[in-house]
């Protein structure tokens, strides 16, 4: 047996040991143990994390480390044959949503997080690599330091995590491979599961080439594009229409390029347009992250990301901020985030659109108090609004709608 890297981890790695013996080793056992371990001896009661990364830093003596790019970083700090104590350090990670091929717990040591669980029904196997199906969210919740959750290989448990605060820390016991469970597939909402580990290289190859012929702005790269969804498998097409979507909306060949996918495919293609929006849309709300170190604001991001109806974006909100009437608060949020973008006020990436007699001045305003009319439900439009036509309203709506902002007014 490997030494640990801190005596409490070595306590906690035999104790979950014994445990598990005596259950046979049993897989359907374990998570039900690394729970209840961790649980009773939380390790953000009993780690000291800053004499922690000290000694790791100085100790040579050390279990082995993996070649794991998961975490930032991953340190291992207790090794058995059948399982494993990792801590996980995040600093900018949002996880994809995805399942595992192992079982355990996980607890939050220190920081924050978003954790949301989903269901995949109605799943069709493409191949044995992706399959399209329905991904709906089951429970979206507040981690807070002290958190424990169990982990189930498969997909009893596909989940996300949006990390809050920087760093935040957690301690997984894991299994290091439950037979039968994978591939561990990532979803992307709301219709495609794919296998992140399963490398097609004439695909990426491919990516790159086309990659290269959009920057060289080569005419031929939209017709060249075409050529190649109208011939490929749904799987691959799927992923050089993800690959090439910014360019082609850029060129404005988007839509007649995704009609011969769409053609080809029949049904099966039935769901590919969402999902496509939905990741850019998700992708969009990560690169905002990066530049955003404001605790509020990243929370805020995470809700934007990952919550399916305003209701449940507003109770969230109120349950982590209850000193003030979550629409207020929300608002807040939205003034600081926003700015003069090409001319024109915006609320990260919605920007005020180009309505005539409305002056710069006043767009921040009207920009808010048309955010606040949705976030109250729409019913009745405040006096601020009162000088605004119905089309004008639609016009402003429908900028919120075509960002991340899109749950605030649907």
């Amino acid at each position: 047996m490997s030494p640990s890297m801190d005596p409490f981890f070595k306590e906690l790695g035999h104790i979950v040991a014994e445990r598990w013996k005596r259950a046979n080793f049993s897989l359907d056992a374990f998570p039900g143990i690394a729970l209840a371990v961790l649980e009773e001896r939380p390790p953000s009661e009993h780690v000291d994390l800053p004499a922690l990364m000290r000694e790791f830093l100085l100790e040579d003596d050390q279990p082995q480390q993996s070649q794991s790019g998961f975490g930032q970083p991953e340190l291992i700090a207790f090794d058995h044959p059948k399982f494993y104590i990792q801590l996980l350090f995040w600093m900018e990670g949002t996880t994809d949503i995805h399942q595992h091929e192992f079982s355990g717990a996980f607890h939050v040591l220190f920081g924050s997080s978003i954790h949301a669980l989903y269901t995949f029904e109605n799943a069709q196997s493409i191949t044995p690599h992706f399959r399209t199906g329905d991904i709906r969210m089951e429970q979206i919740e507040l981690l807070e330091t002290g958190r424990t959750v169990p982990i189930v290989s498969g997909r009893e448990c596909i989940h996300s995590l949006f990390h809050l605060d920087m760093p935040s820390v957690t301690v997984v016991i894991r299994t290091q491979h439950d037979p039968g469970t994978g591939p561990q597939f990532n979803y992307l909402p709301p219709h495609v599961a794919f296998d992140p580990i399963y490398n097609d290289a004439l695909t990426l190859r491919r990516k790159q080439l086309l990659d290269v012929l959009e920057q060289i702005e080569d005419p031929s790269y939209p017709e060249l594009v075409r050529e190649m969804v109208a011939d490929l498998d749904l799987e691959r097409g799927f992923f050089i229409l993800q690959s090439c979507m910014g360019q082609l909306q850029q060129l404005d060949e988007w839509e007649e390029t995704l009609a011969i996918y769409e053609a080809k495919h029949g049904s099966a293609a039935a769901g590919v347009s969402a999902t496509l929006e939905e990741n850019v849309r998700r992708e969009i709300i990560k690169e905002l992250r990066g530049a955003i170190a404001e605790p509020e604001l990243r929370f805020f991001l995470a809700l934007l990301m990952n919550v399916p109806t305003r209701q449940d974006l507003l109770a969230m909100v109120g349950q982590r901020f209850p000193e003030e009437p979550p629409v207020e608060t929300v608002l807040r949020w939205a003034g600081e985030l926003g700015g003069i973008s090409e001319e024109c006020h915006s609320i990260l990436d919605a920007e005020f659109p180009d309505v005539p007699g409305i002056p710069e001045k006043e767009q921040p305003g009207i920009f808010l108090a048309v955010l606040r009319h949705f976030l109250e439900g729409g019913s009745k439009l405040s006096s601020s609004l009162t000088d605004l036509s119905a089309a004008e309203l639609g016009e402003i709506r429908a900028a919120f709608e075509g960002s991340s902002l899109s749950v605030l007014v649907r």
